[in-house]
């Protein structure tokens, strides 16, 4: 087993074709159901690049569209969440009623062709799994098909009684597969997480990968926050368990070389009086996951110079990115040739 070639990593052209590839057709964690249950709740955000909101309309139906005006191609929301009855572009004020119909384009003009129903807010599908709020530009499967084995594994869990209670997103400079390949073994975290490292039985560390799930466990020592279980969903998101609760989170490319990581907390309990508690665990997640950020960026420029050649994958920690590296390129193309060949000619 060998690693992928680093220019899948670093071109530009590459990032577009799997924008049109991987992220439109697949299905994005996007939002928590909690965050849509009133008429006019909104949540809106990005998927690689392309500007997608989620919107309960007047009507109690749960709707998703691309943020993009019909008219210039304006963004009708900026990035959050918050509640409307309508949504006005703000370059030349079209106004959208929040079901996604065209109510109104102001000083347009007399044309007999003209009609506002001709012109909605183009359409995505969303969809809500045990009160995750998923989003799809163009699916090529159905979320049932894509959470495949995510859905046994999950059966134990109390997804449900789990409440939204923080939302933090980090950004660094390093290619989202980098990280990617990062998350889905437990190789590094000697290396990288001495603290981590010692709060595990690293040697009974084990990892799982197949049918659109890498499940990575090892048994706690002491006090660990973490419940000892940890996984990755194809093609971006994250979900890891502790005491009481659990963050979610989607790996979100900004370029070739940024990405953008959008994490949430949830927790059973969310009393005020236990604020201190539920903080803690959030910063000791956070710091977790910025020691990664070092080593991600170190070796993205590595691959960004030409320096690196595919290195062998470990057998016995590695199989999570031996089977990301495998589904990523059957998705591309069907080969590392065949993406080489239609990256070169691509837009």
């Amino acid at each position: 087993m060998l690693n992928m070639a680093a220019r899948h990593y670093t071109d530009e052209q590459a990032f577009r074709l799997e924008r049109n590839t991987l992220f439109r057709q697949h299905w994005q964690l996007f939002c928590h159901v909690s965050q849509l249950l009133n008429p006019g709740d909104y949540v809106s955000g990005d998927i690689a690049g392309m500007a997608v909101l989620a919107i309960r309309g007047n009507d109690g139906e749960l709707r998703a569209f691309l943020n993009v005006c019909r008219h210039r191609g304006a963004r009708l929301l900026e990035p959050g969440s918050g509640n409307c009855d309508t949504l006005r572009c703000p370059y030349h004020n079209w106004l959208y009623h929040n079901t996604g119909q065209l109510k109104h384009a102001p000083w347009f003009g007399e044309d007999s062709a003209f009609n506002v129903n001709d012109w909605p807010l183009e359409s995505v599908s969303v969809e809500i799994w045990r009160g995750l709020v998923f989003v799809a530009i163009n699916p090529v499967s159905t979320l049932a098909d894509q959470l495949a084995a995510t859905v046994a594994e999950l059966h134990d869990v109390p997804l449900e009684s789990y409440q939204l209670w923080a939302t933090r997103e980090l950004v660094f400079e390093a290619n989202w597969k980098i990280y990617t390949d990062n998350f889905v073994e437990g190789y590094h975290i000697p290396g990288i997480h001495p603290e981590f490292f010692r709060a595990i039985d690293f040697n009974n560390f084990e990892t799982v990968a197949c049918d659109g799930l890498v499940r990575m466990t090892a048994p706690p020592r002491g006090d660990l926050f973490y419940q000892g279980r940890w996984l990755w969903m194809w093609p971006n998101w994250t979900l890891s368990l502790f005491e009481g609760g659990m963050n979610t989170s989607r790996i979100n490319p900004l370029s070739a070389d940024r990405t953008q990581l959008i994490y949430r907390f949830y927790f059973s309990d969310v009393n005020a009086t236990t604020d201190d508690d539920r903080r803690q665990v959030l910063e000791s997640n956070l710091e977790v996951i910025k020691e990664d950020f070092a080593i991600c960026l170190a070796t993205h420029a590595n691959y960004k110079a030409g320096t690196y050649k595919p290195g062998p994958l470990s057998p016995r920690h590695e199989q999570g990115v031996n089977y990301f590296q495998k589904q990523y390129l059957a998705t591309i193309q069907g080969s590392e040739t065949d993406v080489e060949s239609t990256v070169e000619t691509e837009l």
